[in-house]
């Protein structure tokens, strides 16, 4: 039986305004966490256990700022939940400058490291679990452009060797979506809806998933009953990574 009781658990979501983390969000307050949430636009949600905080992940001094002025609830987090992240239009490296590579990285890779390594004492201390929102960009090619595929990449490697180095005190673990319907996605529906259509076609299942699948596997794995899984990769694609 799955046993969730987030009652006295302080949660911290990125990319919280929409998609997969306001799905996470909302989960999470439903089953009673308290819910730090940030995103660079604002988050149209209220709730009396949840604050908000707007935020862009893209600019480096803005999140040491923010992250340094917040310590004093930054010490009550159990769980981060690593969500925002910014596609790169499936852009091939030639096609794409420098500075738009280190531009992603920056928000996929980047501000990622940077928030967990911030918390590792916290978290250590509170026996908690970090989820990466990886992509099955992180494991194969394609699922991408040439900035997102790389910045996954080293996404997953920097979960891996977290989750060795602190395997005895903190769970962490990586959800790698492939075709999920968000506004990161939208461009796939724009128009007639081909390319979204073109994609559903491809996936095994035959369709594209909604991002409350990616908070109910977000869900399963801060349980207890995940408890023994460490510095694993859960895909969530529909069979598309098995073909």
């Amino acid at each position: 039986m799955l046993t969730q009781n987030y009652q006295n658990q302080t949660i911290l979501i990125t990319g919280a305004a929409s998609g997969i983390g306001y799905a996470q969000m909302t989960t999470y307050l439903a089953q009673g966490a308290t819910v730090i949430a940030i995103d660079r636009q604002p988050i149209q949600f209220i709730n009396e256990r949840l604050l908000t905080y707007k935020l862009d992940l893209a600019d480096e001094q803005a999140l040491t700022t923010w992250l340094q002025e917040h310590q004093s609830i930054l010490q009550q987090v159990q769980i981060f939940l690593s969500t925002a992240g910014v596609l790169d239009g499936f852009i091939p490296a030639g096609d794409t400058s420098y500075q738009a590579i280190k531009n992603n990285l920056q928000v996929n890779l980047f501000a990622p490291i940077q928030i967990s390594q911030f918390l590792l004492d916290t978290l250590k201390e509170n026996a908690g679990q970090i989820i990466f929102m990886a992509s099955i960009a992180g494991s194969i090619a394609g699922g991408g452009g040439a900035a997102y595929t790389t910045a996954k990449h080293g996404l997953v490697g920097w979960m891996r060797q977290l989750a060795l180095d602190y395997a005895k005190t903190i769970r962490i673990n990586a959800i790698a979506p492939g075709a999920i319907a968000t506004p990161m996605n939208a461009a796939d529906f724009a128009g007639n809806g081909a390319m979204a259509a073109q994609v559903a076609d491809e996936t095994p299942v035959g369709r594209w998933a909604q991002a409350q699948e990616v908070a109910d596997l977000t869900l399963f794995l801060t349980s207890p009953q995940a408890s023994y899984m460490q510095g694993q990769v859960l895909t969530i694609d529909g069979g598309w990574t098995i073909k």
